[in-house]
C-alpha cells in the first residue's frame, strides 16, 4: 500500500535539509532500467570527489546530487537526500519527481526515498529548457572559488540552496547571463556549489570537467 507523506521544513543552512512542501508516496516507483545511466554517471561523480559524503566535508552530511529528465511533463529522476555515503545505488536509493512547482515551494515525489534537498533548483532547469536532459549538482572548492576567474554566472550570495528564492534566481541567471550556453554556474550563497547541465548525462558532466581544468590551470 502507498503511504502518503506531506512533510514542511524549517530554514536552516545545514546541508542537505529539505525545505520545500513535500507531498511524498512511499512506494516503488522506479526500475533497475531507469537508473543505469544515472547511476554510472553518479559513479563517476564520486570517483572525482563531486559527491559523496566524508568526515572531512560538510560535518559529514553527504553532498551533491543529480538528475535525469524521465517521461512527459517535466517529471525527472534524482538521487535521493542523504544517499551520499552509498558507492553503488540502486533504483530504490532515486526518487522520482511527478510535480514541481517553484511558486507554490511544492514537491510531489514518489519512491523508496524522499527526493535529494535540491530538488526544487533542478525541477525549475527542466521546466526552463526542454533541451535540458540531466543535471549535475557537484561540491567543487576549486571551481566555486575561482568561479569569477572564469567567468561563471553566479547565484546571488544572500540565497540559500533548494529554495523558491533560488529556483527564481536560476530563472534570473537564463535571462541576464549566458548560462545556457556555458552549462554551468556556481551559488555563492551555497559553499562549493556548483550546478552544470546539458542535453545528455555526458555533456552535462563534459561540461563540469571542463570547468574543473580550467580552475585548476588557474591555480598553477
Amino acid at each position: 500500500m502507498a503511504v502518503s507523506i506531506k512533510a514542511g521544513y524549517t530554514m536552516t543552512e545545514q546541508e542537505g535539509v529539505i525545505k520545500f512542501q513535500l507531498d511524498f508516496t512511499r512506494r516503488s516507483a522506479l526500475q533497475l532500467a531507469d537508473t543505469v545511466e544515472i547511476s554510472s554517471w553518479r559513479t563517476v561523480m564520486l570517483q572525482l570527489g563531486m559527491l559523496g559524503q566524508t568526515p572531512l566535508r560538510y560535518d559529514n552530511y553527504g553532498f551533491g546530487n543529480i538528475s535525469q529528465r524521465f517521461g512527459s511533463n517535466n517529471q525527472f529522476i534524482i538521487s535521493g537526500t542523504q544517499t551520499g555515503g552509498i558507492n553503488v545505488m540502486t533504483a530504490s536509493d532515486y526518487a522520482l519527481v511527478t510535480c514541481c512547482e517553484p511558486g507554490r515551494n511544492y514537491i510531489a515525489a514518489t519512491g523508496e526515498t524522499k527526493p535529494s534537498s535540491e530538488a526544487m533548483t533542478h525541477g525549475q532547469l527542466y521546466q526552463i529548457d526542454s533541451r535540458i536532459n540531466f543535471v549535475i549538482h557537484a561540491h567543487c572548492p576549486e571551481i566555486w572559488q575561482q568561479a569569477s576567474v572564469l567567468g561563471l554566472p553566479q547565484t546571488r550570495v544572500e540565497v540559500p540552496y533548494g529554495t523558491v528564492a533560488m529556483a527564481e534566481e536560476v530563472a534570473r541567471l537564463f535571462t541576464e547571463t549566458d548560462v545556457l550556453q556555458q552549462g554551468t554556474f556556481t551559488m555563492a550563497g551555497h559553499e562549493d556549489g556548483v550546478v552544470t547541465f546539458g542535453s545528455s548525462a555526458a555533456q552535462a558532466a563534459e561540461r563540469l570537467i571542463a570547468v574543473y581544468v580550467r580552475a585548476l590551470q588557474a591555480k598553477m
